[in-house]
């Protein structure tokens, strides 16, 4: 029997296509994209993780065995302490200080986004907090480790360290060890909640792509 998150993969294969051709990650992939739509992009991503995070020590909450809890830990650490990290030396780039990060407003999909997450993470099973967080970590891999293959995108000034992060092993192994989990938490499940785990990764990757089109439009709030 194939593993779950095969048929996750391939249930959000021409989502994650989509975002991996959306304008955003194409002119990143390049070195063209303007490095406004990129500021913008770290600092809503940056209020983002905040939210994030929490799906972490929520995971951490629910675990049924210290291992697990632990690994969570980990992961809860690795976003606090390295991924903020890299945006708050990016934004300082651009004399973005770490309390403007702080205190961006959310766009409106970014607050859909967290919104989902933290509703499916606090009513849901572990199995439901892993198959929402997902998306994000495994698709950030792939591009990440896609990136790195492209001949100049390393050379890039800006983009360089955001591409060396997500393509690294170390990015790799978390998400390995998430996908792993949502395998075994999945085993033996009836196909009713299978279809409820499958239909919470789907709408995080579609969420995922509305994120990059947010981050390239630079939305705002309706007046």
């Amino acid at each position: 029997m194939s593993r779950f998150s095969e048929r996750l993969y391939q249930a959000a294969h021409d989502i994650w296509a989509k975002s991996h051709e959306h304008p955003f990650l194409t002119e990143m992939r390049e070195g063209t994209l303007d490095p406004e739509r990129f500021i913008y992009y770290l600092k809503q991503d940056y209020v983002y993780l905040i939210d994030y995070a929490k799906l972490f020590a929520m995971g951490s909450m629910k675990a049924g065995d210290l291992e697990t809890m632990v690994k969570f830990a980990e992961l809860l650490h690795s976003t606090l302490h390295v991924e903020m990290e890299l945006h708050r030396q990016y934004a300082g780039r651009f004399g973005v200080t770490r309390e403007e990060l702080e205190q961006t407003r959310p766009a409106p999909t970014t607050v859909a986004y967290t919104k989902y997450l933290l509703d499916a993470a606090s009513q849901g099973s572990l199995a439901e907090v892993v198959a929402a967080l997902l998306p994000c970590m495994w698709s950030y891999r792939e591009i990440g480790v896609e990136f790195m293959k492209i001949p100049g995108a390393l050379e890039h000034p800006l983009y360089r360290e955001w591409i060396l992060m997500y393509g690294s092993d170390e990015f790799g192994a978390l998400a390995d060890w998430c996908i792993s989990l949502m395998d075994r938490l999945a085993e033996g499940l009836p196909e009713r909640e299978l279809a409820q785990l499958e239909e919470r990764f789907l709408v995080a990757s579609r969420l995922e792509y509305l994120f990059w089109d947010m981050a390239y439009r630079q939305e705002e709030w309706p007046v």
